[in-house]
């Protein structure tokens, strides 16, 4: 009697279980294989899912965009080596745009600012969302003192938030006065909504950009508190809707040649770089909003090329930063030069943000949270 032959079986549930922990890259790939993986895949609560269960193995890289049209992007996976860039082929933005910002990013998704909108981005599926300036950004006066952007999640309302504050001077013809605005775009409410009220004493520190960090659910810059003549960082709650200051650690001056806020590893941190002799350090906030907990880790003396601005460290502890707007330099934590490399033909004009590979898509206006 002949024996009848069956093709291997996998549940659904795990082949879902299987699904959930690859990589984005493959799971886009794997759309193609059938339609119920590509319904599967592109589910929002898969989506969701992935995002969580990956969240201690997500693929970090840095993404390079040139502001010039054409714009070229690149896409780079840190953790091998600062030449494993590959073109993105999921830019669709107007080619037209000659003043393309990037302004922040958040689980997946990067903040560009044109001339007369935002665009947000997810540069692994290529999801691409348009939305407008808010009425004082559109109208904002050319003597601006200080302008401030971020982009974040609010776990509480799954709602991602544009958030933009201003400080500017106003001359007309009775009198001269200060004009300040905090104010966050909704993606859920499709609107934007100002905060009154606020008290807004700050200046963009130095020539820096004015991107916020996003860490713990709130965004930080780094700037000048006006009305006590000190440096500050202040703080974006995203689930409390509100600002707080937090004071730099105690012998942090601000009398570096670039220094900035950034995310070094698990904390929150201060970074400054001194030319002159190359030294470059590292402030970390051990316990978040305690300022006793400022701890000085790093004190690098960089044997080659200077940072002008760091962007992130890899798992094993080097640190890759910035040397002009399209350069990309790595040390290892003793401050022995491993890699430099550049990218984009517009040298000058380019800008870059970290981001994670993600499946994760927008709310849509008004959607139940």
């Amino acid at each position: 009697m002949e024996t009848k032959k069956t093709l291997p079986y996998l549940p659904e549930d795990l082949i879902i279980k299987i699904l959930l922990r690859l990589q984005v890259k493959s799971l886009i790939r794997f759309k193609c294989i059938c339609k119920s993986w590509l319904t599967l895949i592109s589910d929002t609560h898969f989506a969701n899912s992935h995002f969580e269960i990956m969240a201690a193995t997500h693929t970090h890289r840095i993404m390079f965009i040139s502001t010039s049209p054409p714009h070229q992007t690149q896409s780079i996976d840190f953790e091998s080596s600062l030449r494993s860039a590959s073109p993105n082929l999921n830019f669709l933005l107007p080619q037209t745009h000659s003043d393309l910002k990037i302004k922040g990013s958040c689980r997946g998704f990067i903040l560009l600012r044109c001339s007369s909108e935002f665009h947000i981005w997810n540069p692994s599926t290529g999801l691409h969302k348009q939305i407008p300036l808010s009425t004082n950004d559109s109208y904002l006066d050319i003597k601006c003192l200080c302008y401030l952007y971020g982009f974040g999640y609010d776990q509480s309302t799954n709602d991602y938030l544009v958030v933009s504050m201003s400080y500017s001077y106003v001359h007309d013809t009775a009198t001269d006065y200060i004009v300040s605005h905090l104010e966050f775009f909704s993606l859920r409410d499709n609107t934007w909504k100002e905060i009154e009220g606020t008290l807004f004493p700050y200046l963009n520190f130095s020539d820096g950009p004015p991107v916020g960090s996003l860490f713990k659910e709130v965004i930080h810059w780094l700037v000048f508190r006006v009305d006590i003549s000190m440096y500050v960082i202040v703080a974006f709650d995203l689930m409390e809707r509100k600002l707080l200051d937090m004071h730099l650690p105690d012998e942090f001056d601000g009398e570096h040649d670039y220094t900035g806020l950034w995310v070094f590893g698990e904390f929150l941190s201060v970074w400054a770089m001194d030319c002159d002799d190359n030294k470059f350090e590292i402030w970390v906030m051990k316990e978040y909003k305690v300022h006793s907990s400022w701890t000085k880790t790093h004190v690098i003396s960089l044997d080659g090329i200077p940072i002008n601005s760091p962007l992130c460290s890899t798992k094993s502890g080097d640190i890759i930063g910035t040397y002009d707007s399209a350069e990309l330099i790595k040390y290892n934590d003793k401050g022995e030069f491993l890699e430099h490399t550049a990218y984009c033909n517009d040298s000058g004009t380019s800008q870059m943000a970290l981001y994670v590979e993600s499946l994760l898509s927008l709310p849509a206006a008004n959607e139940q949270a």
